[in-house]
Parts: structure tokens; C-alpha cells; sequence
């Protein structure tokens, strides 16, 4: 059917989007999913959220049903401040609430990038920032990696290079490949970001889920990087993806900028939800509930990559993350994980071919697969149809 509407450009040609895709892949009943970073939600805490709500529904009702501020509630804000500052001293004033950590993405890109400013990314990436960022008139430039995340020397010559408006980055658990970059590479990923006063945009919904090795201090804890730093976390991976209650730390004028770039996108976040959240952090103990979750999805991840590891092909390769959601696996040679999907989704089992992750050429052997969803029998039948759609 024709239309009167002129799409803008950065639309033309816009059908669908890898998100998209994958959602609607996990919505059917048919197909174990390894596809999503979904959570388990047998694993959600109901009965400390039914306590939450009831409370900001009893106490706090037409507070909770009205307009509020863009910034976020008082007592959200608070929480967030204090669970921020076990690593990096934070003030509420420093915090804006979003709808979620990928509507912070979205919003730093709004009110940073001009059409054909260069943003930096690691090379693959996620892929919604990917898109946010292009719909912004970003020009993305990759950055090498290896197994540790983003090589020190190859960022400071693509920024000596590129002039880039800010560079993103996910250091912890990252999303597609799993990996972290330890310690020492943190700090010379800060030493250059410091000396070239380049402004980074550090993601971190997964540094929680944390099943071995030591933790890693956010890059925007290290000593001068807070106030060149918009750091984006959220509730999604470790209370419950659907509250969409996500934050976002900076400092300096910028926050008042994403404040008024939040006005124009949605007013605000869900005040019931913000309200739930802060008095579920006030009353419930999240640490608990992150152990919990940590341990299966610790045995969900050893399973996926025991599995994996006995069925790949010679040449191929497999991350074996200490945390977060996703393995990264790349097939090698002339094989299209794209162009296997649909016969996996016969089989009955889904992944996210590698393709969207890149921001340069895109490696087309590679796949990303999550376990976090599935249990661990569900794992072995969704990798036995995923063995029959590859010819493994």
C-alpha cells in the first residue's frame, strides 16, 4: 500500500532491524531460543515485586499515577547513587533516569552527534547501539580488538586519525563477543582516552553477573575518566528486563542536555516502576538475588560451551566468558550464519548471525548465542538441532 509520508533518509530502505527480528524469533513457542539476551523468568523475584508495588500503590498511589519530573524520582535516584558508589562515588544530582539503558544510548547520541561525526566503537559491537547511532548521522569507525577488548595502540590511532566525538565501549561481559578487558588493559584504554580527552560512552548492564575471576572496575572509576564518562547501566539483566527502568551517570553540562533530549522522547520513565524499583533496592537484598542468578547461569553457560566446544568444526572459535549472557562463536571459512538461520529455525533453534555486530566489514562466519534463557536440558536439545542445520 502507497503512503504520503516521505521518510526522512536515514529511514530509506528500512524494513525491519536485527532486534526486531530477533524478538520476534523468541516469541515462538516452536523454537528454543539461544538468540535474545533474555533472562529467565522463573528466576524473577515476584513476590518481593508484588510487595514493592503493592506498597508504592498503597502508600504513594496518585504520586505513582501522575506526571513527575524528567530526572527521575528522589528515592530511585538516591538508590542508584549509593549502589553506583561502591566503585565510583556518586551524587543523585549525577544521575537521569531512562527507560531502560538502551534509551540512554539513545539520548547520548541525540544530544552528541552532528550528521557525520565519527563515533568509535569495538569491533563487533552491539548491535542497537550500532543502529541508534547511525540514525543519529554517525559515521562508525571499528576499532581492532582481541581477546581482552579494544587494542590500546589501535584506539589511539583511530582517534589521532578520526577525530571522534566520543568513543563506546562495553569492557565487562561484552555484548555479542563476552569478553572483559582486564585490569591493566582498562587502565590503558583510560591513559589514552585521558591524554586525547576523547569523551567515552561506557555501557555496563552485565558487570553483575560475574561468575568467576576478579571484578573489574568500571573504565569511568579510574582516576580522572568520571568526568569524561557517561556511564549507562541498568535493572533489565539483573532484576527484570520489563520494569524498563534504566540510568545513566555524567557529569557537568551534559546532563542537562539528555534531560532535555528525555523530555522530548518520552517526558519520563514509568513513575510506578521507578517507585517499585527504589523501594525494592530500600527493603530486598539484590546481592542475594544476583547470587542466585549467577549460579545458574554459571552451569547454563558450561553447558552451552562444553557442548559447542564438542561439536564445531576444526578452525572454529568459541569465547568462554567469566560473566554476562552471550558466547561468541566464529565458524571460519565460507560459511554465512545468516544464510544457515532459516534452516536452524526449521530445526527449531535460533542465534543472532554475527553480521549486525560490525561496524566494518562484518565477519559472516560468526554467531551469537545466549544461555541465560534455558535450562540446561532445553541447552543440549536446542545444540543437537543446531548440530543437524549446520551438518555437525
Amino acid at each position: 500500500m502507497s503512503t504520503p509520508f516521505l521518510l526522512a533518509s536515514r529511514f530509506a530502505g528500512v524494513t525491519t532491524s536485527p532486534v526486531r527480528d530477533i524478538l520476534s524469533v523468541v516469541n515462538s513457542r516452536d523454537v528454543i531460543s539461544f538468540a535474545g539476551g533474555i533472562p529467565d523468568a522463573s528466576l524473577f523475584e515476584l513476590d518481593d515485586f508484588r510487595a514493592a508495588f503493592d506498597h508504592v500503590l498503597s502508600h504513594q498511589g496518585a504520586r505513582a499515577l501522575q506526571y513527575a519530573t524528567t530526572r527521575g524520582e528522589p528515592e530511585l535516584l538516591e538508590q542508584v547513587a549509593a549502589r553506583l558508589s561502591r566503585t565510583l562515588p556518586t551524587h543523585p544530582d549525577q544521575v537521569q533516569v531512562t527507560s531502560g539503558s538502551q534509551e540512554g544510548i539513545f539520548l547520548v547520541g541525540q544530544v552528541l552527534i552532528d550528521p557525520g561525526d565519527v563515533v568509535l566503537v569495538e569491533q563487533p559491537t552491539y548491535l542497537a547501539a550500532v543502529q541508534a547511532f547511525a540514525m543519529a548521522g554517525a559515521r562508525l569507525v571499528a576499532v581492532d580488538t582481541d581477546e581482552h577488548g579494544v587494542l590500546p595502540d589501535a584506539l589511539a590511532a583511530a582517534i589521532a586519525g578520526h577525530h571522534p566525538k566520543f568513543v563506546y565501549l562495553i569492557p565487562t561481559f561484552q555484548n555479542p563477543t563476552g569478553r572483559s578487558m582486564p585490569a591493566e588493559r582498562r587502565r590503558a584504554v583510560a591513559d589514552v582516552l585521558l591524554a586525547t580527552g576523547v569523551p567515552l560512552l561506557e555501557d555496563d548492564p552485565y558487570g553483575e553477573l560475574r561468575f568467576e575471576g576478579e571484578a573489574a572496575l568500571p573504565l569511568a572509576s579510574l582516576p580522572g575518566m568520571a568526568a569524561q564518562t557517561v556511564l549507562l547501566n541498568s535493572a533489565s539483566k539483573v532484576m527484570a528486563p520489563g520494569l524498563r527502568v534504566g540510568w545513566l551517570r555524567a557529569e557537568g553540562d551534559i546532563l542537562r542536555s539528555l534531560e532535555v533530549a528525555k523530555q522530548a522522547v518520552g517526558l519520563q520513565s514509568a513513575v510506578t516502576d521507578q517507585l517499585a524499583v527504589a523501594r525494592y533496592l530500600a527493603t530486598c537484598d539484590l546481592d542475594a538475588h544476583i547470587a542466585r542468578v549467577v549460579a545458574v547461569y554459571r552451569e547454563r553457560r558450561d553447558a552451552m560451551s562444553a557442548g559447542l566446544a564438542r561439536m564445531l568444526p576444526e578452525g572454529a572459535s568459541l569465547t568462554r566468558p567469566e560473566g554476562g549472557m552471550f558466547l561468541w562463536a566464529r565458524l571460519g571459512g565460507a560459511t554465512d550464519t545468516a544464510l544457515r538461520l532459516p534452516t536452524a529455525v526449521e530445526e527449531g533453534v535460533a542465534y543472532v548471525p554475527g553480521w549486525p555486530f560490525f561496524a566494518g566489514e562484518p565477519d559472516r562466519s560468526t554467531m551469537r548465542l545466549s544461555y541465560v534463557t534455558n535450562h540446561v536440558d532445553v541447552i543440549a536439545e536446542g545444540l543437537d538441532r543446531l548440530g543437524r542445520a549446520f551438518g555437525w
